[in-house]
């Protein structure tokens, strides 16, 4: 009985040998750098975990009171920008891939990426210098008339620096990255999917509604994440935007507004000392257990609709 002929190895090459060694190189070291910044934030926040005003100035009572406010700020910001930048990156997305002209549709994607090359501090700016006044007849308005629903209740800002207006900024910050998922997801629909609903006799949007967005689902839950997550990161544009206060409160159109977590370490950053240093790291700490719990949930989500994803 002859023994089956040993296999062929291929040669290995020089090149070959780098590049693997590189790429693994290249992925371990997103895992090094995440546990890297977790041990950091950690390591320094310990000492605030369970201070108290005496041990910080910068503490009222202690710090899981300090911090509380600040993560619903940060969260009902963020909430309110992903509310506002889904529908209309969606609608983006779906105009550019199956209603617009091609040439227009390349000039319409071009321009909505480049509003993720502007700075933040510029967006900031503009909210300030801009949106803010220009919104104030309108939260007004929203006020004299729908002043019976609480979140519009309040004595409206003269100066139009509100949570609202926070959440129309970030909302532009984050509409590029959505529109630019969503549409590159649309645009991988299968044609057979579309044209066996146009076949069927359904018009343009029930094609839309049938093959189109259930195949770009998962693609729509990773721009939304994308989006939150920048959202809930953001810095500069809403520390100069809001009026910030140490309170948690749902109302959209007062001077009285919760901050952010981001926005309040940019602000007490330079003045701070000793452990009021740990006390913002801490809060440094919560941000990045928030968003990695949002990143985790919205993973969960993708996994249980596989079959809608384009890999699939």
């Amino acid at each position: 009985m002859t023994s089956a002929p040993a296999p062929i190895k291929a040669k290995l090459r020089v090149g070959d040998l780098v590049f693997s060694r590189s790429a693994v190189f290249a992925g371990s070291m997103i895992l090094v750098t995440l546990a890297a910044v977790a041990v950091f934030l950690i390591v320094q926040s310990i000492p605030a975990l369970s201070a108290t005003k005496d041990d910080a100035s910068i503490l009222e009572t202690n710090f899981w009171e300090y911090v509380g406010p600040l993560v619903f700020g940060t969260v009902w910001a963020a909430a309110l920008a992903l509310l506002f930048a889904l529908p209309i990156s969606i609608g983006i997305a779906l105009f550019i891939s199956h209603y617009a002209p091609r040439r227009l549709a390349s000039v319409l994607g071009y321009v909505v990426d480049l509003l993720a090359a502007v700075p933040s501090v510029v967006f900031g700016l503009w909210g300030i210098g801009v949106l803010a006044p220009a919104v104030v007849p309108a939260y007004t308005w929203l006020n004299e008339n729908l002043g019976w629903i609480p979140i519009f209740g309040g004595t409206v800002s003269a100066t139009g620096r509100t949570i609202l207006t926070a959440a129309l900024v970030l909302a532009v910050m984050v509409l590029p990255i959505m529109t630019a998922i969503c549409r590159e997801v649309f645009l991988q629909t299968p044609v057979l999917h579309e044209e066996a609903a146009l076949a069927l006799g359904a018009t343009r949007w029930e094609m839309i509604r049938v093959a189109v967005l259930p195949f770009g689902r998962s693609g729509i839950i990773s721009a939304s994440v994308l989006g939150l997550g920048r959202a809930l990161g953001e810095t500069m544009a809403v520390a100069m935007v809001l009026s910030a206060a140490h309170v948690v409160t749902f109302d959209l159109l007062t001077s009285v507004n919760p901050t952010t977590i981001a926005a309040n370490i940019a602000l007490s950053f330079p003045e701070a000392y000793a452990l009021n240093v740990n006390v913002l790291i801490a809060t440094g700490l919560i941000l990045f257990v928030v968003t990695f719990a949002v990143n985790a949930f919205a993973r969960w989500i993708i996994s249980r609709r596989k079959e809608f994803s384009g890999a699939n």
